[in-house]
């Protein structure tokens, strides 16, 4: 090989990249035209790294091994730690902390119920959560890129996706009735508030204010008649099945759509837009606020609550101990699955927001905060919660389990009519509307942000410089998928979409992701890329939940909630065998881009069946962090085995094959002992670093490396060549 024959000379390479690149992959002056010199980019100070990614726009390459680099050019980053902290927080903290916890906090055993949530909490919670927000920031990638760590089981990340693309399409209907109830809060008279409207049936009941001394029926006719046997229906019932949703008999029966909620559908989608047309630069200021709104009110509610006559037997109701349910089955089955749904693990929106942190945020710190916050806002919405409920009970003179309900029926039925009988109805009415909805558009800014940036990070020279378009797209996509939700049967549609769209996937997909990071990646290797990001390496209670505890208890959950899952109902509504078809349908459809990724990233490669399972769980060559800083401390922190499997990755094989082609000229067997980044395998050559071995052929082989990097070894670019030569025959 003559410099003749090559076109990169090694003397103009930066001398940290020459320290940091494997000695035999070059000649004394050159490297062979065969190799692409993006492979050898792997370190950069930061008075190099605007030149290096310039140059790395204008290289075409089949490897893509700093593409997140480039990337990370136009990528963006919070403005601070507190709009990652409030992001998540406000992603967290969802509607289900305000109505089903509560539920089933008092169904389960009061304040007993807290022992096996705290517990499933410690468990489950806290280790998933810390590993997504932690794999987010290392790699500062979102849900879909994010499996270059083992491209095999890339389809991970397209069923997080799914998942929050089907959640976001019927979450967004619940702020829409949102709207619409504040609309309705500005009345002079809360229309669910009395009967005698043109909504309202013959049947329709409500009580007078609090001021009055008595309770009466307010349809006259109905009381003249009240012998009769009828269902009486409150007029906040009413007023949601027959002005909101104009119910229809069952989900066959379309029915027209529901104009006032296309509109507050179509605000619905605007609001989202202008909060995330700028990505986290913008979603990071709203979130100071709607994260911290409901807060206020709810303190605020408490306060109020805990003024009205039967607060206190309310609350007592709600935290009273009975640990005998503690002995039964269901508790430990809700508290589980509770804390799996509200952390909110799986859905691809922690690592999405923990991907634009810098990469030495205490990730640790916020991993805490975040989980514990969560179920404490739990509690003390089951608090504001139960103070009303006592309240009602006091005045209706029905016992409190008989008031106390879940799902849209608690914020959308019982809660307005308790407000309705307050002072001042309007003003408790806008509260706490405002407050349903900063809670909703918190969660709904998380799932949404994680479909663009996924779709964004894996197409980037397609939609980088278009993030404005593509949002305003996929708010235009979401919006339209969401009409058949607000015709007359679209309460219907949307119990099927919440019953089944994430209950049977969710769980798996978390499984599989802690297998591959404990178990495939690695989670000593996990451990160390923590480290390296918060200074400190976590204790071993992570490990040992990650590995081993955690995907038992996760695949319990999955089998319990399995056992107790029924077809979906709607009250005493129960749908056609075609709905809970479509049903299943959604529940696989987060599943099924697994199997079929996998196989096609299979089909594409070559070598035998091993040798492409082996390269495709091993991670990618453009795995690690964005930054050259801190993708150089990286590479310096890795195993023999992990240094190997990384330039395995960077000729594009697997590091078995890699092994056998690297010792392929001198040997038929050689064994790596030490870093293979800073060693030449040339036995005739005199040794810098003589304590460093090679065993060849049954010996130990003195290692050339060098101290100068502008003398380097002259005798293995025919290696280099060979093993490239090799690695297209694979």
């Amino acid at each position: 090989m003559t410099d003749a024959d090559s076109n990169v000379d090694l003397k103009t390479l930066p001398k940290f990249i020459r320290a940091k690149v494997p000695v035999f992959l070059f000649d004394a002056t050159s490297v062979t035209s065969s190799v692409d010199p993006n492979l050898i980019r792997n370190g950069g100070s930061k008075k190099d790294k605007d030149a290096q990614r310039d140059n790395d726009s204008d290289t075409s390459s089949s490897f893509s091994s700093l593409e997140s680099t480039q990337d990370l050019k136009a990528r963006e980053n919070w403005t601070g730690r507190l709009d990652f902290l409030l992001s998540c927080i406000g992603f967290a903290v969802g509607l289900g902390n305000i109505w089903r916890f509560p539920y089933l906090c008092y169904k389960s055993g009061g304040g007993a119920f807290l022992v096996p949530y705290t517990m499933f909490l410690l468990v489950c919670g806290l280790p998933l959560f810390f590993m997504e927000v932690s794999l987010g920031q290392f790699a500062s990638l979102s849900p879909i890129t994010i499996w270059r760590i083992s491209p095999l089981f890339k389809g991970l990340g397209y069923g997080m996706v799914i998942i929050s693309g089907l959640v976001c399409i019927y979450y967004n209907i619940i702020i829409t009735w949102t709207f619409y109830y504040l609309f309705q809060s500005m009345r002079s008279v809360l229309p669910w508030s009395q009967c005698g409207q043109e909504w309202n049936t013959e049947n329709c009941v409500v009580e007078k204010t609090s001021n009055d001394s008595t309770t009466s029926l307010v349809n006259d006719s109905l009381a003249q008649n009240v012998t009769k046997n009828v269902t009486l229906v409150t007029a906040s019932e009413e007023f949601w099945n027959h002005n909101v949703l104009e119910i229809t008999s069952g989900i066959s029966e379309i029915g027209g759509i529901r104009w006032p909620l296309l509109g507050c559908l179509a605000l619905a989608w605007t609001v989202v837009f202008l909060c995330l047309c700028k990505g986290v630069k913008s979603s990071g200021k709203v979130v100071k606020v709607t994260a911290t709104f409901p807060y206020l009110v709810l303190t605020i509610l408490l306060i109020r609550g805990l003024t009205l006559p039967g607060a206190l037997e309310g609350i007592k109701f709600y935290l009273i101990p009975d640990f005998n349910k503690l002995l039964t089955f269901d508790p430990w089955a809700d508290a589980a699955i509770q804390i799996f749904y509200s952390v909110g693990m799986a859905w691809g929106s922690l690592i999405t927001m923990a991907s634009y942190n810098k990469f030495n945020n205490n990730v640790y710190k916020d991993a805490m905060i975040v989980p514990i916050l969560n179920c404490g806002t739990s509690v003390f919405a089951g608090l504001v919660i139960f103070s009303v409920l006592g309240f009602m009970s006091e005045s209706t003179g029905l016992p409190i389990d008989e008031v106390a309900t879940s799902g849209p029926g608690l914020i959308f039925v019982v809660y307005p009519q308790a407000v309705a009988k307050m002072p001042v109805p309007q003003l408790w009415a806008i509260l706490f509307f405002l407050m349903i909805f900063t809670i909703g558009l918190d969660s709904q800014f998380g799932m949404f942000e994680t479909m663009t940036s996924a779709f964004i990070d894996e197409f980037p020279h397609l939609l980088r410089k278009k993030k404005l378009l593509f949002t305003a797209f996929m708010c235009f996509i979401e919006f339209t998928l969401g009409i058949p939700i607000i015709f007359k049967n679209g309460i219907y549609t949307l119990t099927v979409m919440d019953w089944y769209s994430s209950v049977f996937s969710l769980m798996l997909l978390c499984f599989t992701e802690c297998i591959v990071v404990s178990w495939i990646y690695g989670v000593d290797r996990f451990l160390k890329d923590v480290e390296l990001m918060i200074g400190s390496k976590p204790c071993c209670y992570w490990k040992f939940m990650w590995k081993f505890f955690t995907p038992c208890v996760i695949m319990i959950i999955w089998l319990v909630n399995m056992i107790k899952l029924t077809p979906v109902k709607l009250g005493d509504y129960e749908f056609p065998t075609w709905a809970i078809l479509i049903g299943w349908c959604l529940a696989v459809c987060s599943i099924i881009p697994l199997p079929i990724l996998a196989t096609i990233g299979l089909c594409r490669e070559k070598g035998t069946i091993f040798q492409r399972i082996r390269k495709l769980v091993q991670p990618a060559a453009n795995w690690g962090p964005a930054l050259t800083e801190d993708k150089d401390r990286y590479i310096a922190s890795l195993t023999p085995f992990e240094r190997e499997r990384f330039e395995a990755a960077q000729l594009g094989l697997d590091r078995r094959t890699y092994l056998i082609r690297r010792g392929k000229d001198q040997a038929a067997n050689c064994i790596y002992k030490e870093p293979v980044t800073s060693i030449c395998m040339d036995p005739g050559m005199n040794s810098n670093a003589s304590s460093q071995k090679l065993i060849y052929n049954g010996g130990a082989a003195p290692i050339y490396s060098t101290s100068d990097p502008e003398q380097p070894p002259p005798s293995y670019t025919s290696l280099l060549s060979d093993v490239q030569n090799s690695s297209s025959n694979v």
